[in-house]
């Protein structure tokens, strides 16, 4: 099968038009549409379903997009790994982790990853959806459970327990609970129990829910748990990790706490040797080592 033909059909797959996938390869629409015509004569079939709005894949031409996306993403992978310096960190790195977690812990700290490497991209895809890594969805992941695939490098960072904070102002105000059934007496901010979250956490606010609570707070987010505490609203349940950017929070009731929660750096077999990953895992373990310096007494390992 002719390889230039399958970058011209991709790109027309991808664009949904002759016009606007010459524009991005730098050819006529005629030379493009030639092209697809004896793509489709090559392998006797029809790829397209041509209307005026455009062009809509065939289930034939639904079948070599799925084959061209993936030759693609190979692609990618191979030219990231030529491209990585053995002197250098430069060029895009696609990150992915919890919404939680990227935007309370990572990228807060990532200040100092760019001035080290200031020509890095940083991507950072924040979602609770696990990511396929292999395929190339994205290059490294940070995520709350221990990776199932096979083909993956892992390195364990350390273990988050969800536990339960007020503020200082909070507590002055309406005093601190002395045991579960006196959150009766204040209000329970934390995730909704329908929001995807990590099963420790959300068995801990189930248990929690279990008692008489006379007012809550439920977010789809830490982030917003967050919010609610600092700003004196009332007893959120948060992961410990915040405890070292935020000494402001008060743990309270400190005998209740979620099951440990192992928290994971993966990335693909294919680019053990990318500088780029090693500089972002590096960078990542320095700073879980100086949080771990900053609060002895909350360790996150």
């Amino acid at each position: 099968m002719d390889w230039d033909k399958l970058r011209i059909f991709h790109a027309v797959a991808d664009a949904g038009s002759l016009t606007h996938a010459g524009d991005v390869l730098h050819l006529s629409q005629s030379a493009v549409s030639r092209q697809i015509r004896a793509l489709e004569e090559s392998l006797n079939t029809t790829l397209f379903h041509r209307h005026a709005r455009g062009l809509i894949l065939t289930e034939q031409g639904e079948l070599l997009f799925d084959a061209t996306s993936a030759m693609s993403r190979r692609l990618d992978a191979a030219s990231a790994r030529i491209k990585d310096s053995e002197e250098e960190v430069f060029g895009e790195l696609r990150v992915t982790t919890t919404t939680g977690f990227g935007s309370m812990w990572l990228a807060p700290r990532l200040t100092k990853l760019y001035e080290q490497y200031p020509n890095l991209k940083i991507d950072l895809m924040l979602e609770e959806r696990v990511l396929d890594l292999p395929m190339r969805e994205a290059d490294v992941a940070i995520r709350m459970k221990e990776p199932s695939q096979a083909d993956l490098v892992r390195k364990r960072l350390f273990n988050v327990r969800m536990r339960m904070y007020a503020s200082e102002e909070y507590i002055k105000t309406h005093g601190s609970p002395e045991k579960l059934e006196d959150l009766a007496k204040h209000r329970l901010i934390c995730q909704s129990p329908s929001t995807p979250q990590v099963g420790a956490g959300a068995q801990l606010v189930a248990s929690i829910l279990a008692h008489d609570i006379s007012s809550t707070l439920t977010v789809n987010s830490y982030f917003g748990v967050l919010q609610g505490v600092i700003h004196d609203l009332g007893i959120g349940v948060l992961p410990q990790y915040l405890a070292v950017d935020f000494p402001e929070l008060v743990r309270v009731l400190p005998e209740i706490e979620s099951a440990e929660v192992p928290v994971y750096l993966a990335y693909p077999e294919e680019l053990r040797q990318s500088q780029r990953i090693a500089a972002f895992r590096e960078f990542v373990q320095s700073e879980i080592a100086e949080s771990r310096r900053a609060n002895p007494d909350e360790p996150p390992l």
